[in-house]
C-alpha cells in the first residue's frame, strides 16, 4: 500500500486549526517513515557479523525494554545513558538519579548494570554507568589431541566482559537538549594453546572505547519532541586476526503524550513513542512503545520491533511512590524472545 503524501498534505490544507495541528503530528510521522524500511524486501543483504561486544546493544533497564525499546526520545534520567545521554538533561524535578537493573537473558546469559546522574545546575548533568555480564555455567575449554575422544579438557575458561561509561548532558535553550558518553569496553575469552611444543597460549581479550553522542528537541507543540542518538561509535577492537567494531547504531524518533488533545486528565498520560532505527549490523528496524500513567503512580508498558528474528512483543509495568522526599521506582519487562526463552527484566532506582 502506498502511502501518498500530496493528496494527506492536501486534504489538511482544507481544514484550519485541526489540519495545522494534524499537519504537526502526521508530517514528522511520514518523515520518520520515509527514512527507514519497516519491512525489506526479500533478498534484500542483512549486514550479519559486522559488530562485536553485542551485550551493548541489548536493552538493560526495564521501562524501555517494556516499551519495545523505543526510548531514544523519552529517557530523562540516569536510564538515558543506554539510549540517548541528552536525556540526561531531563532531570529538572531532583537533583540525583539512580538505578539498578538485571536482565536474565536468553542461554543462561544475565547482565547485571547501574546508573547514577547529578543535576549541576546551570553547569548541566553528569552521569557514570557500568554494564557487566554473567555467562552462566562454567564454560570447559577443550583442544585436539590423540586420545581416544580426540580431545582433552583445558580447564575451566575464564569469560567476562564489562562496560564503564561517564555521561554529560546540557540544556542549551529551553527545547534543545544535548548530550555524550565515552565508555570503556573489555571482553575477555579466556585463553587458547597456539603452539604446544613451546607451550605458548594467547589471551583472548579486546579493549577500547566507544563515544555516544545525542540531541532531543521540542519544537514547542504541546508535549511533542523528537532527538537522534548515534550510540557505540568505535576504532576496531581485534582479537589475533580478525577485526571488529562495536554495535553502531544510529537512532531517530519521536514522542507524545496523545492525551494532550483531551481535557480533564491531569490524573492520566499515555504517552506514545516511536523510533527508527539504522544499525551497522542488520537491515533498518522500528521500535513502537507506549505507556500508560494513572496519578504518576502506576504505569503500564506496551510495545514492539519489527524486523528482528526472534524479537518482537513486550509488555510491563511500573510504580513510583514518594517517601520522605525520595521518589522510589521500581518497573518489571516481559519480552518474547521465539523459539528461546522468553527475557525477564526488573529495574530498582530512585531519584531525590
Amino acid at each position: 500500500m502506498k502511502i501518498r503524501t500530496s493528496n494527506l498534505i492536501r486534504i489538511l490544507n482544507t481544514s484550519t486549526e485541526l489540519g495545522k495541528t494534524m499537519k504537526k503530528i502526521i508530517i514528522p510521522i511520514l518523515a520518520l517513515l520515509l527514512v527507514v524500511n519497516v519491512r525489506p524486501c526479500e533478498g534484500a543483504l542483512k549486514k550479519l557479523g559486522q559488530a562485536g561486544l553485542k551485550f551493548l546493544a541489548v536493552d538493560l533497564a526495564a521501562r524501555p525494554a517494556a516499551m519495545g525499546g523505543a526510548f531514544v526520545t523519552i529517557s530523562s534520567g540516569a536510564d538515558a545513558m543506554f539510549y540517548n545521554p541528552a536525556g540526561l538533561a531531563e532531570m529538572q524535578q531532583f537533583r540525583w538519579d539512580v538505578f539498578a537493573t538485571r536482565t536474565n537473558w536468553i542461554a543462561d546469559i544475565s547482565y547485571n548494570a547501574g546508573a547514577l546522574a547529578k543535576n549541576l545546575g546551570n553547569l548541566g548533568t553528569i552521569g557514570i554507568n557500568f554494564i557487566g555480564t554473567d555467562y552462566g555455567d562454567d564454560i570447559i575449554g577443550t583442544r585436539v589431541a590423540s586420545t581416544e575422544e580426540g580431545y582433552i579438557e583445558t580447564g575451566t575458561l575464564d569469560i567476562g566482559a564489562y562496560t564503564v561509561g561517564v555521561s554529560y548532558a546540557r540544556s542549551l535553550t529551553n527545547k534543545f537538549k544535548f548530550g555524550l558518553q565515552i565508555k570503556y569496553a573489555h571482553q575477555h575469552l579466556g585463553e587458547n594453546l597456539i603452539s604446544e611444543a613451546e607451550n605458548k597460549s594467547v589471551k583472548n581479550s579486546v579493549n577500547g572505547f566507544g563515544y555516544d553522542i545525542g540531541t532531543i528537541f521540542y519544537p514547542g507543540y504541546k508535549s511533542f519532541r523528537f532527538a537522534m542518538s548515534i550510540r557505540n561509535f568505535s576504532s576496531q577492537f581485534k582479537y589475533e586476526e580478525e577485526a571488529f567494531e562495536l554495535p553502531l547504531m544510529f537512532r531517530i524518533g519521536m514522542a507524545m503524550d496523545i492525551l494532550d488533545f483531551l481535557s480533564g486528565t491531569d490524573m492520566h498520560s499515555f504517552l506514545l513513542s516511536i523510533d527508527a532505527l539504522h544499525p551497522r549490523d542488520y537491515t533498518e528496524r522500528m521500535h513502537i512503545g507506549g505507556e500508560y500513567w494513572y496519578n504518576d503512580i502506576i504505569a503500564l508498558r506496551t510495545g514492539y520491533k519489527t524486523n528482528y528474528d526472534e524479537e518482537g512483543l513486550s509488555f510491563g509495568f511500573g510504580l513510583k511512590y514518594d517517601i520522605s522526599g525520595v521518589n522510589l521506582k521500581v518497573d518489571y519487562s516481559y519480552s518474547q524472545m521465539g523459539i528461546f526463552e522468553n527475557v525477564n527484566r526488573i529495574t530498582i532506582g530512585g531519584s531525590f
